[in-house]
């Protein structure tokens, strides 16, 4: 783990975070322990100082769901190597006033491309907005369409699977992400394929198809649409 983050970045990023009050930041180890948090992640749980939280995992810290869904999150990002990105959840914040984040965990490498840990952060949704406001359901939507980005997904398809109207669901999209639903669907996509692209031993092709787009042309127009260069081009600067 510390191949690539060291000590003193860990500390380092430790100091800048604890002042974003409206930021949760963490490291974790190979285990989903907790090996380094700012301040703002301590009194969302209601506790006094990090040692409370350094060695735990959020399951330890936090009953319910709340702390069983981070802990799952964990463990699939230190098995499978994948991110997790922007993802909308509910959390707690002062431990009985839930508040609705952006969550993004990126896993550790070391030298031999093994998954040794992860860092990460959970950002409150800037704009004002009450718990109620989101629909658990649409966070479910966008949560079954991170994780198959398939096909079939639609801004129609969202708005059903969300159980809202087309036009509250994009003003729903709009207010948190500052996209459009299509503008959302679209990024997505490209932010899989452009971490994808990274393995070699995965064609253009089938990732393509992984990440919902019907076909190779298909595929290459948006990807260069979006970064300025096609699937190819950006896996040979990688």
């Amino acid at each position: 783990m510390h191949r690539h983050v060291s000590q003193v970045e860990v500390a380092l990023l430790e100091r800048l975070f604890d002042r974003s009050p409206d930021v949760a930041f963490f490291v974790k180890d190979s285990a989903g322990r907790y090996v380094a948090v700012n301040e703002s992640l301590v009194e969302r749980h209601g506790l006094k100082s990090k040692s409370q939280v350094i060695g735990k995992c959020p399951r330890d810290i936090c009953p319910g769901d709340f702390g069983r869904i981070p802990t799952e999150q964990d463990e699939k990002v230190l098995q499978t190597g994948r991110p997790l990105v922007d993802h909308l959840e509910m959390q707690w914040h002062r431990p009985h006033d839930p508040v609705w984040c952006l969550t993004t965990k990126l896993p550790i490498h070391n030298g031999n491309s093994t998954v040794v840990g992860l860092i990460g952060f959970s950002r409150d949704i800037r704009v004002p907005v009450e718990p109620h406001e989101i629909p658990k359901d649409f966070a479910r939507a966008l949560e079954d369409f991170e994780q198959t980005l398939s096909s079939e997904v639609t801004p129609a398809w969202l708005a059903r699977r969300s159980k809202l109207s087309p036009q509250r669901m994009a003003r729903l999209t709009k207010r948190l992400f500052g996209l459009t639903p299509s503008q959302f669907i679209t990024k997505s996509r490209i932010a899989a394929a452009s971490r994808m692209l990274r393995d070699p031993d995965q064609s253009v092709a089938e990732i393509a198809h992984a990440c919902g787009f019907y076909d190779h042309s298909a595929f290459t127009r948006a990807f260069r649409s979006a970064t300025g260069m096609t699937p190819s081009e950006f896996r040979t600067r990688q």
